[in-house]
């Protein structure tokens, strides 16, 4: 029976097949992180290996070798890309675990003309529950809606870690804290919170939409494990990018 990474392969060949409708090249860690998303990880597999990469998300990245391999996709420094075979192979192998199977034995793709195939989510399992947090401020004002914000974007996000009373909020690990809130930037499609913090080391995650109920760790997991920076005291910067759901470039940290 396949395992975890080999019935991702699908919703990766899927995730390339929606760039290429769109003209779009993603980089490995957008494809590895939509991966799984649309397939959670479960604990094992959330846990950090050496240098801080979760373990599914290498076991994945080592899995993609096979498509490569096949044919199926290419990568390069411009990013990830599906084959004309890859867009054959999704649709003569109509579930992760056919296509993985396909892949594995070796089965060569019937005669076919090429097709694109419209990448449909696969049904994500029930993600693991996130540790006990605080629950959010009962008397906390509802944080305000940016009017800038597209409809593809949630309401608000919010840093939500060790240091939010140290931003001005009335606790830390509060999603509904307004001094935690995050400033949507429409020129470039990201969330951006400034701050000044003294010198240690820090763990945080966003949360979306004012509480615990949609949450992103590293690597853009549902529900993943902390982000975590070593800071040296003084200004500091946090960018989260929907698109990702992780921490965006843009931002200002040491990784701890």
């Amino acid at each position: 029976m396949p395992n975890n990474a080999q019935l991702r392969l699908r919703p990766v060949l899927e995730i390339l097949a929606d760039a290429a409708a769109n003209g779009t090249r993603p980089d490995a860690r957008e494809v590895i992180s939509e991966a799984l998303r649309r397939v959670p990880p479960t604990a094992h597999e959330q846990e950090l290996l050496s240098g801080g990469v979760p373990r599914g998300f290498k076991n994945l990245t080592t899995a993609t070798a096979r498509l490569v391999k096949a044919g199926w996709m290419s990568k390069g420094r411009g990013g990830w890309a599906v084959t004309e075979d890859g867009l054959r192979a999704i649709v003569a192998f109509s579930s992760p675990s056919e296509l993985a199977e396909a892949l594995e034995a070796g089965t060569p793709l019937p005669d076919a003309p090429a097709a694109t195939a419209e990448a449909k989510p696969v049904a994500a399992a029930d993600a693991p529950a996130v540790d006990a947090e605080p629950l959010a401020s009962p008397d906390a004002p509802a944080p305000a809606v940016d009017p800038g914000r597209p409809a593809d974007q949630p309401e608000t996000v919010a840093v939500v870690g060790d240091f939010g009373v140290l931003l001005g909020a009335d606790r830390d690990w509060d999603p509904a804290g307004n001094a935690v809130q995050m400033r949507f930037e429409p020129a470039d499609g990201l969330w951006r919170l400034d701050g000044e913090l003294p010198a240690g080391r820090y763990a945080f995650k966003f949360a979306l939409n004012g509480s615990w109920e949609e949450n992103y760790g590293a690597y853009g997991l549902l529900d993943g494990a902390n982000h975590e920076f070593q800071h040296d005291g003084g200004a500091v910067t946090i960018v989260y990018d929907h698109a990702t759901r992780d921490l965006a470039a843009a931002s200002q940290l040491t990784p701890a």
